[in-house]
C-alpha cells in the first residue's frame, strides 16, 4: 500500500461500524460487562474502561502504528506530555539522559526542572555530534534523545549514526533507548523506527492535526519498548478527549495533500527570501545551500512549511515592524495548521553545549496554505515597514 493510500485507509473499518466511513466518537467512562467472570477478565479486553481507550481512540492508535511502522501507540494530551511520558518511562533517580542541545524549549524546562528534581542528570549535546555521541555515554546513560531538524535553528542530525553509536555503547545490563521528536517531518517524510530509533514522538497538535484546533501527542514504539510506556501511562492516569482524537483522524486523511502544498509554498517563499538583501541566512534543510541538506536528501522524503531565517539587523523597532501589521502572517505560538505564522525567536542564552554564533535577528516562519504570492506580498510590505522603522 502506498503512503497516500495508507493515510486514507489506516485505522478505518467501516464494516464494523454499520458502513460508516469514519470511526465513530465514543464518549465513555464506564464499560459494562455481562457477567462477573467477564469483569474478572477485563485485563484481556481492549475496551474495559474509558481512560484506557475506546474504539475511537484505538482506531487512531492503529492508524499511527501503521503509518509509523510500529507495533504500539500511546495517545497523550499534548506533544509535551508525549515527550515527558516517554522520558519518565525509561529514566529513574540516578540515571543519565543525553538531550540534543537544540531541543524544543519546553522539553529543556522539563529536563532542568522535573527530571532534575528526581536526581536524573541531563547532559546536552551538540546536535551535529553524530557518531561521536558515544564519547558522552556513561554506564548510567539510559536515553539518547534526538530532534531533527532542531527547533528554531533546523540543524539536521545523522539519526542512523547516533542510533548505532548508542546501541554500540550500551552495556550488557541495559540497552540505551533512542527517542526522537519527529514532529517537523511527520511519519510521512521520515520514519524514525526504520532508522534505528526506538521511540518516535509526535506533536499531533501540529501537522497531523492540521487545523490549529486540537492538542494531542503520540508515542509509537515496537512491542519490546511498550511495557515501560504502558506502565507510565497507567501510573500517570493519562487520557485524551474522544472529540480531539476524532479531529486528529480527520487531519490524518488530508496530511499528504496538505504537506505537499506547505512544502511547495515554503520553498517558493524561502527562495524569495534568499534574494532579499536584509536576509543574512536561511535555515531550511530542503534548500541545497543548507548545511544539513545532504542528510535531509539522504533520509527524508520531503519538507513541510516550517523554517527560519536570520536578518542582519537585530534592533527591536525593526523586528517589531516586520512582525506586526501583516495581513496573512499571524503572530502566534505553535505551527502546522493551515495558517501562516511569523515570530522572532531567541536562541542565545538557551543552549548550554553549543553557542549560537549568528548575529542578527532570528525569525521562524510557518508557511501555510494561502497562495504563496500573497504570503510573499505580505512579506514585501513587511520589509517596507522594517526599513521605515529605522528612520522613525
Amino acid at each position: 500500500m502506498k503512503e497516500d493510500t495508507k493515510l486514507v485507509m489506516a485505522g478505518r473499518d467501516p464494516e464494523q461500524n454499520f458502513g460508516i466511513v469514519n470511526p465513530p466518537v465514543y464518549h465513555a467512562s464506564t464499560i459494562l460487562f455481562p457477567s462477573l467472570d467477564a469483569l474478572k477478565d477485563f485485563r484481556h479486553k481492549r475496551v474495559a474502561y474509558g481512560r484506557w481507550g475506546t474504539p475511537g481512540t484505538h482506531a487512531f492508535e492503529d492508524a499511527m502504528i501503521e503509518i509509523e511502522g510500529g507495533e504500539k501507540c500511546l495517545i497523550t494530551p499534548s506533544g509535551l506530555s508525549a515527550i515527558s511520558t516517554a522520558l519518565l518511562s525509561y529514566l529513574k533517580p540516578g540515571d543519565h539522559l543525553l538531550m540534543v542541545d537544540n531541543t524544543y524549549e519546553p522539553c529543556r524546562r522539563f529536563c532542568n526542572g522535573f527530571l532534575a528534581s528526581l536526581n536524573i542528570e541531563t547532559t546536552y549535546y551538540d546536535p551535529l555530534i553524530n557518531d561521536r555521541i558515544g564519547q558522552l555515554i556513561r554506564p548510567n546513560t539510559k536515553v539518547v534523545y534526538c530532534e531533527s531538524p532542531g527547533s528554531l535553528t533546523f540543524e539536521m542530525q545523522d539519526i542512523p549514526a547516533i542510533a548505532k553509536a548508542a546501541k554500540d555503547n550500551g552495556t550488557s545490563q541495559t540497552d540505551i533507548v533512542v527517542m526522537m521528536d519527529n514532529t517537523w517531518a511527520t511519519p510521512l517524510y521520515f520514519k524514525p523506527l526504520e532508522h534505528g530509533v526506538d521511540i518516535s514522538i509526535q506533536s499531533i497538535t501540529k501537522y497531523i492535526g492540521g487545523y490549529a484546533d486540537l492538542m494531542l501527542g503520540t508515542v509509537v514504539c515496537r512491542e519490546a519498548h511498550w511495557p515501560a510506556v504502558d506502565e507510565t501511562r497507567k501510573q500517570l492516569g493519562l487520557s485524551v478527549a474522544p472529540d480531539d482524537v476524532y479531529l486528529a483522524q480527520r487531519g490524518l486523511r488530508s496530511l499528504s495533500a496538505r504537506l505537499r502544498q506547505h512544502g511547495t509554498n515554503a520553498l517558493k517563499v524561502a527562495q524569495w527570501l534568499e534574494q532579499r538583501p536584509e536576509v543574512k541566512r536561511l535555515l531550511y534543510p530542503a534548500l541545497p545551500g543548507d548545511p544539513g541538506h545532504a542528510i535531509w536528501q539522504r533520509d527524508f522524503s520531503g519538507a513541510p512549511g516550517l523554517f527560519s531565517f536570520i536578518l542582519h539587523d537585530a534592533s527591536y523597532p525593526k523586528i517589531e515592524a516586520l512582525v506586526t501589521g501583516n495581513k496573512y502572517l499571524g503572530i502566534g505560538f505553535s505551527w502546522g495548521g493551515y495558517e501562516s505564522l511569523l515570530i522572532p525567536c531567541r536562541v542565545s542564552g538557551v543552549r548550554t553545549a553549543t553557542k549560537w554564533q549568528e548575529d542578527g535577528a532570528l525569525f521562524r516562519i510557518h508557511v501555510g496554505l494561502e497562495d504563496s504570492d500573497d504570503i510573499i506580498a505580505d512579506l514585501d510590505i513587511a520589509f517596507d515597514r522594517y526599513h521605515k522603522a529605522a528612520h522613525a
